[in-house]
């Protein structure tokens, strides 16, 4: 089984930190904070070998243009897969209520 490369945009990492400062700060929890930030980063760097299990997108941004989503709790991860590099490219972590 071929392992891919995950790459965080920009975008992503910013996105990474809004969770973790919103959930520190906001709801004085920066212990759920960490808990948060540890489930989504392992759910980004899992994707290294099961790239394909994040459903397509099919509404919303991102949709019908090739980008695959995965749900983690209340967050959303897209992301797009280029199987010419074998890598993963995270484009943004969103709040799942959020619509975007």
């Amino acid at each position: 089984m071929d392992k891919y490369d995950v790459k965080l945009l920009a975008k992503a990492a910013r996105d990474m930190d809004e969770v973790y400062y919103y959930i520190a700060e906001e709801f004085k929890e920066p212990g759920a904070a960490e808990q948060m930030a540890d489930l989504l980063e392992d759910a980004i760097f899992g994707l290294d070998e099961l790239p394909y299990r994040g459903a397509v997108r099919k509404t919303g941004a991102f949709a019908n243009r090739g980008y695959r989503q995965l749900f983690i709790k209340n967050f959303t991860i897209v992301y797009r897969i280029d199987e010419e590099k074998k890598m993963v490219i995270i484009v943004t972590v969103r709040y799942t209520p959020s619509n975007f």
